[in-house]
């Protein structure tokens, strides 16, 4: 009987095990996760700490024998090595299991700065629902909050703490807000707009120590001491692949991955914020942490697993991973596609209306739409997004938007409209 086993137990790793059940019914399937609660979705907890759903509201499947009825084998424990060229996982507990095929899907675990101080009582991340509680428990109306990290993550939470009507502080270590998504005119947009929502935002400043207490101590570098009821850190994340080393599979930041989602050893694969997968726009491989990349990347690699234990030709391939980025900061909408730094030789447009709080970055390489992001334009993210990763040749379309970025609409529409319809004719004479 062939042996599916999936290391994660979160979007990427039940979304393989059920594809792998609709297709190979009689298959065994082991799903291990390392957390007591049910399978859930972190991208639901700030929804849970703003109070609009509760704890239930984050399962990913509601019923409690889902994984029972589908007779996929769910495993509490934690791994503390794979050994490709034996096919065996290792528990920590001494335990070992055998696959034939084998998903990681571990996704990442939170970056821990070393700050003096930084495992005090009344610090916390916020990426379990044991976080959840811990912050639940001490964000109270009034409550004085100091954050680490005003990047993408940073933001989601920051906007789920002010719901809940505590006193928030925010730093941050780049020279903006969000420093891997905007550039300086759009992340000091979103300072100014924070700022102007009674949230404290110190950029291109450092916590330097902790003290622990009643309140918590925070020095910071630039001078300030700031007393906190409760500190989060969302200084990032990483790869959880820390059990890969010495694996045999070639791990980079993530897990390397194939348009199969294959690692370098047959019937190893890898989905979700782990993998290291191959990004069309940038043409190199990249972890894109977003859950819809992950649930897709998931698909592929388990259709593959069905296929290589019948021995049968991967024929599942991912079309590719765009960095996609779509940011909501206290009301402020703000987006990021592909690559929004621009390449060499590419060229570069801007617009920018501080007074209304919108600002528009496009980067091109030839006439296709490499890259943007935009602040508090919210018409064309769709647009926007349809151009990156279709890689629509634009045409003379280009030079319209280098001299008036705000017709991509209408770019977009014609471009796209007529490659749609060459690409017809083309299939058209081929019949």
């Amino acid at each position: 009987m062939t042996h599916h086993v999936i290391l994660g137990a979160g979007p990427a790793g039940v979304i393989a095990a059920e594809t792998i059940r609709r297709h190979a019914p009689h298959d065994t399937i082991t799903l291990i996760g390392d957390e007591p609660e049910p399978s859930y979705s972190r991208m639901a907890i700030p929804y849970l700490l703003m109070g609009h759903i509760d704890e239930r509201g984050t399962y990913l499947r509601k019923s409690s024998t889902h994984f029972e009825d589908l007779k996929i084998n769910v495993v509490l424990a934690l791994v503390s090595a794979v050994q490709a060229a034996t096919k065996t996982i290792v528990l920590k507990n001494g335990e070992s299991i055998r696959f034939d095929t084998l998903l990681v899907a571990t996704g990442s675990h939170p970056v821990h700065p070393p700050i003096p101080g930084i495992d005090s009582p009344g610090v916390h991340t916020c990426w379990t629902l044991a976080d959840a509680r811990a912050i639940m428990a001490l964000a109270t109306p009034g409550a004085r909050v100091l954050q680490l990290g005003a990047g993408f993550i940073g933001c989601i939470i920051m906007e789920a703490l002010s719901s809940r009507g505590v006193r928030l502080s925010v730093v941050e270590m780049g020279d903006r807000m969000v420093p891997r998504m905007m550039g300086p005119t759009a992340g000091g947009m979103i300072r100014d707009w924070v700022d102007a929502k009674g949230v404290g935002v110190f950029t291109g400043t450092r916590v330097e120590s902790i003290e622990a207490g009643t309140p918590l101590n925070v020095r910071l570098s630039n001078g300030k001491t700031m007393q906190a009821d409760l500190v989060i850190s969302a200084a990032g994340v990483r790869p959880a692949i820390g059990f890969m080393k010495d694996s045999g599979v070639t791990c980079l930041l993530g897990v390397l991955t194939d348009e199969h989602m294959q690692t370098n050893v047959p019937g190893i694969y890898a989905a979700g914020d782990c993998a290291e997968a191959f990004d069309k726009v940038s043409g190199k491989a990249v972890v894109s942490a977003i859950q819809p990349n992950a649930a897709e990347q998931a698909r592929v690699a388990a259709l593959n697993m069905v296929a290589f234990a019948r021995g049968q030709a991967l024929m599942a391939e991912l079309k590719g991973v765009t960095q996609i980025n779509v940011l909501d900061t206290l009301g402020l909408i703000s987006t990021s596609f592909g690559d929004w730094q621009g390449v060499a030789g590419g060229e570069h447009v801007e617009l920018t209306d501080k007074a209304q709080g919108r600002h528009l970055s496009l980067q091109f390489k030839d006439d296709v739409l490499i890259g943007c992001n935009s602040v508090g334009w919210t018409e064309h993210v769709g647009v926007m997004r349809g151009l990156v990763e279709g890689q629509v040749k634009l045409g003379a379309w280009k030079d319209t938007l280098m001299n008036d970025p705000t017709q991509l609409m209408q770019a977009y529409l014609a471009s796209a409209q007529a490659q749609g319809s060459w690409s017809g004719a083309q299939d058209e004479r081929r019949r």
